[in-house]
């Protein structure tokens, strides 16, 4: 199945993307991460996103699960982007921003929580292709802390995108 025509400007991201990065934030220890990202879509002008990370182990063996997200990659005109994602965690976001050739910055325009997620306030992720990895950043506002690094990561693409039976 094709991708949506208007995908283009973010039909790179396509496949799955697996490599490790950095945690840290002021309310916990910096730490190595180990991250699986997975972009699909289903021939309509939207993609699917499914994310799974785990600590890492000096060594680099995985430990124990952390965070998991899943949501939508909309483009819209202009090359604008709208993100919806959603945590087991209790929480959801939505991110706007754009596309300047491989390269997306999203911000949040909304977050939500439920009674029981904790405090989360705003994110900004910047992601881009450079030599064929996938790399990106992730800052965000938690915790009664100000917008901040959280997160960066490389990724290598293990697998095109396959389109589900």
């Amino acid at each position: 199945m094709d991708a949506h025509p208007d995908l283009e400007p973010i039909a790179f991201l396509l496949g799955r993307w697996e490599g490790a990065g950095v945690i840290g934030y002021p309310t916990m220890e910096s730490a190595n991460f180990g991250q699986e990202v997975e972009f699909g879509h289903n021939g309509k002008p939207f993609l699917t996103y499914r994310s799974r990370s785990w600590l890492l182990d000096a060594e680099g063996a995985k430990v124990r699960p952390l965070a998991t997200e899943t949501g939508f990659w909309r483009i819209q005109p202009g090359r604008q982007l709208e993100v919806c994602l959603a945590h087991p965690t209790g929480i959801v976001e939505i991110y706007v921003g754009e596309v300047v050739f491989h390269k997306i910055e999203l911000q949040t325009d909304i977050v939500a929580r439920t009674a029981s997620a904790k405090e989360y306030t705003a994110g900004h992720r910047l992601y881009g292709l450079v030599g064929g990895s996938l790399m990106y950043a992730y800052d965000m506002a938690a915790m009664g802390q100000p917008l901040q690094s959280h997160a960066s990561a490389e990724l290598k693409k293990v697998a095109d995108f396959q389109p589900e039976d």
